[in-house]
């Protein structure tokens, strides 16, 4: 207890530091997930999508980000283990901020679109094999979470297969693109809207304390989907037939021009739901160091989240995505196969709808490998010949060694905190 006391305010002071750090490394790594594909696809440009996102990602980080967080995170340690010696708490949360924030930087300056959730797992996994033994760790936790590095993209990847090659036989292979482009896509932004309606009142909102079950949550989404087809009406009737002539590969560019005004609210959308979920990487440890603290030592099971750790976990998102984020978002983008509006659309829209599917039945997924699955699945649409193998290889090993990596990163750190303070 008196090295809590002793040392109270500069474990707080670390934990913003490194929360900020860590929150910086969901920013440059992780909103890739919701802008990469929609910069790759040309629907806006890398500019757009940092006020796109420096918005929506704050908001949702900020509005949607959590008042209360577990202390303990993904279940992953016995907080039993740690009433009588909190300060190995505080040293391992402050280790493992530390550790994944590294591990992205690191990351992202490969270009490597990796999970941040994973990240902190590996690093608190690592903290509490070296401080507390092997055994202090619930391993069927992490084997779940190491499950989600194959259901992830798989489910992304059949989905967004299915759903683009439902858009080539619609409307590519259709005599009249255009006319089949009006007359179809109306259904996909009903979709679009009722999909990241879903991951945003599923996966954001149940944090402000709007516990709304699952069938609430679906009705909402319907008539927000209906809201969003009509908006979406409203704009594709602006569009003018282009001239057939100007084709980029496969698809009319007026065609494009219609699946680019998708792509342009899901880009906010997913940017808002992103926000509100990962910020929880970042300030999740940050919170529990925070409690510990104020509570003179006392490690219980939840902390109350602080309006101003949601504001510092915002800010960091923001500044990693402007200063850095461009890296990964060029990797998801381009990198893995080219993208236009309709198949960037159909990859965000079944990254968002494998979230739901998720969401609702406790399934564990990464929202890294997600996407990655799902732009996969657009390339696999259009042969082997599509896809950068090379990238493909690179991104599955940074996935591979991603929690080892935290892991390992952690357990330096923690022992160079213990000898510090203990």
């Amino acid at each position: 207890m008196s090295i809590i006391a002793q040392y109270g305010d500069v474990f707080i002071i670390l934990a913003c530091v490194f929360g900020f750090f860590m929150a910086w490394g969901v920013g440059a790594n992780d909103v890739a997930n919701a802008m990469g594909t929609s910069v790759g696809s040309k629907a806006i440009t890398i500019k757009q999508a940092i006020i796109i996102a420096v918005i929506f990602e704050f908001l949702g980080a900020w509005l949607a980000g959590g008042q209360v967080t577990e202390t303990i995170r993904k279940g992953i340690i016995d907080p039993a283990l740690l009433e009588n010696d909190p300060q190995m708490l505080v040293y391992g949360m402050l280790a493992s901020l530390l550790a994944a924030g590294s591990w992205l930087m690191i990351a992202s300056f490969k270009g490597w679109p990796v999970s941040t959730t994973h990240s902190i797992v590996g690093a608190i996994v690592g903290f509490a094999v070296a401080g507390l033994g092997v055994q202090s760790v619930n391993w069927g936790s992490v084997g779940t979470i190491a499950l989600s590095w194959i259901t992830s993209p798989l489910i992304a990847g059949v989905f967004s297969f299915m759903l683009f090659r439902s858009v080539q036989v619609l409307i590519f292979d259709n005599p009249d693109p255009f006319a089949a482009a009006k007359r179809y896509v109306p259904g996909y932004i009903f979709l679009v809207g009722f999909i990241v309606s879903m991951v945003t009142l599923v996966k954001g909102l149940s944090h402000v304390g709007l516990q709304l079950t699952f069938g609430e949550s679906l009705l909402l989404a319907v008539a927000f989907g209906v809201i969003i087809m009509m908006f979406g009406l409203l704009l594709e009737n602006r569009i003018n037939r282009g001239d057939r002539r100007a084709r980029s590969n496969y698809d009319f560019s007026s065609v494009e021009r219609i699946f680019g005004v998708l792509m342009m609210f899901t880009a906010c959308a997913m940017a808002f739901a992103h926000g509100s979920n990962d910020v929880a990487n970042a300030v999740g440890p940050l919170a529990a160091v925070i409690s510990v603290v104020e509570n003179s030592g006392s490690v219980t099971g939840s902390a109350t989240m602080p309006w101003w750790v949601l504001v510092l976990g915002g800010g960091g998102i923001v500044v990693g995505l402007v200063t850095y984020g461009h890296k990964v978002i060029a990797t998801v983008g381009t990198g893995i196969t080219e993208l236009t509006p309709s198949r960037g659309f159909a990859a965000t829209l079944s990254a968002a709808s494998t979230v739901v599917l998720a969401s609702g039945t406790g399934l564990p997924i990464s929202t890294t490998h997600t996407l990655v699955g799902a732009v996969l699945g657009v390339g696999l649409a259009r042969g082997m010949a599509a896809l950068n193998l090379r990238v493909l290889g690179s991104i599955v090993l940074s996935w591979l060694i991603t929690l080892p990596a935290g892991a390992l990163l952690s357990i330096a750190f923690f022992f160079m905190f213990k000898g510090m303070f203990g």
